[in-house]
Formats: structure tokens, C-alpha cells, sequence
């Protein structure tokens, strides 16, 4: 019997591996901001934060979580090889660590399968791909390479990289280094540059970035490496949309790169960690950080979950870190976890690779902190370069005006798109003589946001959300 199970496991392993070779090759756009397949096709990045996911749960669980993931039309999943939860030093769910006696340079593995760390990761990487997403791996947490406890130097960071390399780079991997560390002095970032070093003598297809703390973004260390395909940030666990306009600062940077926020403010998350003080964040907090960032020029979001980052289980004995409000299992159902895809299907029912952060498209109030507002209330807009159509977030059920000269349109249609639900509601047509119109969201109050849309009536696109042709 245990042969049969055995034979069974190799033969559905080796499924999802010659299934993970279906997904398309990604590589960056032309114009450097976005990023696509590789016979041309938009790629929206929808991320989703599982840090612990190689090393705290079981497969049943990863398969729960993974194919609850699949179905909201996720298409990449955040995991660490190396994990913040103490998992040099912690066993994961199997009784197996990744590496002996604590060296990068000596992955504990042992001839057969799925007697050893790595094979269990070999099984969630196989399977995510075989289920049409991509795995965004890092090698490693930051605290292994930058705090007190830490184990690589630059030898061993390029000796582990080129290990972890030919192991995986036959699968559709996103290569994250970092691991919310910041390498702020040269020998932190030889480490770095070393690992990804090693990782580049194998793998010089799958795409790779480097992920900081909050507030932070790898163009400050890495911009001009050539390994670093796009940049990406952290905006960390707070309400307010200024460190998600920073990624405007990213997109206008040159050589162009693409910018994505993989970290921003997850869902049920104490505020600024002060939960006490703040509380714990929702779903429309959640939005915000997303809208501002995509319409800020981020070729794509991550959401993540407080509790499902850490897999946090108190039945299965998985302590609490920093005060989840419900088990993992709860949490992939939040409601910010299915609202969040709505974007990215917004996004790809109009052009995609001209797409600009149009700030000014949105007339000023005469009270400027109503309109375009700023904290919680920040309204922010986008539109391609063309001037075929635009797109104005707004987070409130607040009055506001739009500059209607930057459409190039004779005949203007007009859409209210709901955040919430991912549905569209056609507000009508009108000529387009060139003068600043008011619009107002079909509901007033907070927690009520909406997106305007304005397309060039002649073009005939979709509904919002709608599929392009």
C-alpha cells in the first residue's frame, strides 16, 4: 500500500510539472513599465502573501489555500524558501528544516522523495504552477542575511542562490529577493548582489526584484542592477495614500522599470502595528493602497491577509503573532481577498501598455485636502497616452471634477465601477466640449468608493471590468 501512495504521489508531481510548463514566460513590456507574456499579452501581477506557507502548514491545508486562491483568479503567490517564523531553526509541518547545522551552503536534503524540507516545497511550487499562478519565491526572510541571527555572508549567499536556482528554475518562479530587510551598507548589499548572482548563473529567464521594508523601494539600492528586472515596494500597514504616491517616483525613474507594491496594507492588520490605539484594518483600506498604487503606475498588486501570511492555526499550535483576529482558514474569505481581482479586470478591459498616472486630469477644490484630498481621502486618476479613456479612484461619496480636454473624444461615455462588487453602471454619453464636468458616486459616505470611467465613445470598449477584444 505504501508503494501504491507513493507511486501515486511521483505521478501526480510529475503532472503538475509538466503542467507548470503550460504557464508563458513573462519578460518586461517595451516601454519598461509593465509586464507581459511573452507572445505579447498583458500581465497583470495578482499577488497574493503566504510567507509561511513552505514551512508552517500541511499539504492539505496548502491545497485548501492554494486552489481557495485559484478560484478568485489570483495568478501569483508570495512564498519564503528560508522563513520568517524561525524556519531555519523550527521544524515545518514534516519534522524537516531546510539546512544542516544552520549553513546556506549545505541544504538538508536526502536522496528519494518527500523524506526531506525541500521536497515538500518542491510539492506547493509544482502545484501553485499546475493551478495557473506563479510562485513569487524568496530564497530567504531578510533576518538571515541582515539581523543578529543572521547566516549568509557573500560566499555562501551565491553558493545558496545557484543551489536554489538549478533546483527551481524549471518552474514558473518570480525570483523576490530581500525579504522586508533594507541592505544599507555596502556589505549587505554584496550579499544581495551575491545571491543574485548565483541565481542569474542558472536562471536567466524567470523575472527578479528585491523587497524592502515599509515606506522603501528597491530603486534605491538596485535600480541600474541588471538583474533587477522591476522594482518593487513595501507601503506598509497604515491608512494614508502617501507612501503609495512614492510609486510615481518609481515610475518616472530611468531606465524605465516596472513598479509593484508587494506589500502593502494587508487585510485585518493592526494600524500601524498599534492596534490598541488604531485598531485593525478592512477591506476599504485595503482597496485604497491598491487603487492608489495601480492608478499611481503599479504594473500590479499583492493583497495579503494577517492571518494567512503567518498561517495562523492556535488549534494546530501556531502561536499568534501580533494579534490575527481569526484562523487562516476564516481569513481567505475576508472580504477584501475576492474584492481586490475586481482591479485587476478593470485594468485589462482597456489598453494596457500606454497606460499613464494622470494626476492632473482630477480639478483641484479650492479646498485642495477635499479635492483631491489627502490621508484616507486621497482621489487619484489614470488614463492612457492616447487619450481613449480615463479612470478616476474615488475612495468617498464626494462631489469632484474632471478635465475633460485631456480625453482626445468628440463623444464622451461615461461608467461608474464598483470596487466592491466588480460591476459597472452606465452613467451615459455626452459631447466632449473640452470643459471641466462634475460627477458625483452613486453613494455618499466612507467605505462607499467607486471608479469613474470615461472612454471615447468611438473606440466601443467593454463594459469596465469587461473583457477587451
Amino acid at each position: 500500500m505504501k508503494r501504491v501512495i507513493l507511486l501515486s504521489i511521483l505521478l501526480m508531481t510529475a503532472l503538475w510539472s509538466m503542467q507548470a510548463q503550460n504557464l508563458p514566460q513573462l519578460k518586461v513590456s517595451e516601454n519598461g513599465h509593465y509586464l507581459q507574456t511573452a507572445d505579447g499579452k498583458p500581465f497583470f501581477y495578482q499577488g497574493d502573501t503566504a510567507w509561511e506557507l513552505f514551512h508552517r502548514p500541511n499539504r492539505e491545508e496548502v491545497d485548501i489555500y492554494i486552489k481557495n486562491r485559484a478560484d478568485k483568479g489570483y495568478n501569483v503567490i508570495q512564498a519564503v524558501a528560508l522563513s520568517e517564523v524561525d524556519g531555519v531553526n523550527v521544524d515545518n509541518a514534516y519534522g524537516y528544516k531546510p539546512l544542516v547545522n544552520r549553513n546556506p551552503a549545505q541544504p538538508a536534503t536526502t536522496e528519494g522523495d518527500n523524506n526531506d524540507y525541500w521536497d515538500n516545497v518542491d510539492y506547493i511550487v509544482a502545484k501553485t504552477n499546475s493551478l495557473g499562478m506563479y510562485v513569487g519565491l524568496l530564497p530567504t526572510w531578510g533576518r538571515w542575511w541582515r539581523d543578529g541571527d543572521k547566516i549568509f555572508n557573500p560566499q555562501n549567499a551565491e553558493v545558496f542562490g545557484r543551489w536554489i536556482a538549478e533546483r527551481y528554475h524549471k518552474y514558473n518562479v518570480i525570483w523576490i529577493l530581500g525579504g522586508d530587510r533594507n541592505p544599507d551598507d555596502q556589505y549587505h548589499k554584496d550579499i544581495i548582489r551575491a545571491m543574485a548572482r548565483g541565481i542569474r548563473s542558472v536562471d536567466k529567464i524567470n523575472l527578479m526584484t528585491f523587497h524592502p521594508t515599509g515606506w522603501q523601494t528597491s530603486s534605491k539600492w538596485f535600480h541600474h542592477d541588471e538583474w533587477l528586472d522591476f522594482n518593487s515596494r513595501q507601503s506598509g500597514h497604515h491608512q494614508r495614500y502617501n507612501s503609495n504616491a512614492q510609486i510615481l517616483d518609481d515610475f518616472r525613474r530611468s531606465p524605465a522599470k516596472p513598479i509593484i507594491d508587494i506589500e502593502p496594507l494587508y487585510e485585518d492588520h493592526p494600524l500601524e502595528f498599534r492596534p490598541d490605539e488604531d485598531g485593525h484594518s478592512n477591506a476599504w483600506d485595503v482597496r485604497r493602497a491598491l487603487y492608489w498604487s495601480v492608478f499611481y503606475g503599479s504594473a500590479g498588486i499583492t493583497y495579503g491577509h494577517h492571518s494567512v501570511w503567518q498561517m495562523y492555526d492556535k488549534e494546530k499550535g501556531r502561536g499568534p503573532i501580533n494579534r490575527p483576529l481569526m484562523p487562516w482558514h476564516k481569513a481567505i474569505d475576508q472580504p477584501g481577498a475576492g474584492q481586490v481581482v475586481h482591479l485587476k479586470n478593470l485594468m485589462l478591459s482597456r489598453p494596457y501598455f500606454d497606460r499613464v498616472p494622470a494626476e492632473e486630469f482630477i480639478v483641484q477644490d479650492e479646498v485642495h485636502s477635499s479635492v483631491p484630498g489627502a490621508g484616507r481621502y486621497r482621489f487619484v486618476a489614470t488614463m492612457d497616452a492616447a487619450g481613449s479613456y480615463a479612470m478616476v479612484y474615488a475612495p468617498i461619496g464626494r462631489e469632484f471634477s474632471v478635465k475633460t480636454d485631456m480625453l482626445k473624444a468628440e463623444k464622451i461615455t461615461a461608467w461608474w465601477y464598483c470596487p466592491r462588487t466588480g460591476k459597472a453602471q452606465k452613467i451615459g454619453s455626452f459631447a466632449n466640449d473640452g470643459q471641466p464636468k462634475a460627477f458625483t458616486p452613486p453613494m455618499k459616505g466612507e467605505a462607499m468608493d467607486y471608479v469613474l470611467v470615461l472612454d471615447d465613445a468611438a473606440k466601443h470598449y467593454p463594459k469596465p471590468g469587461g473583457k477587451l477584444k
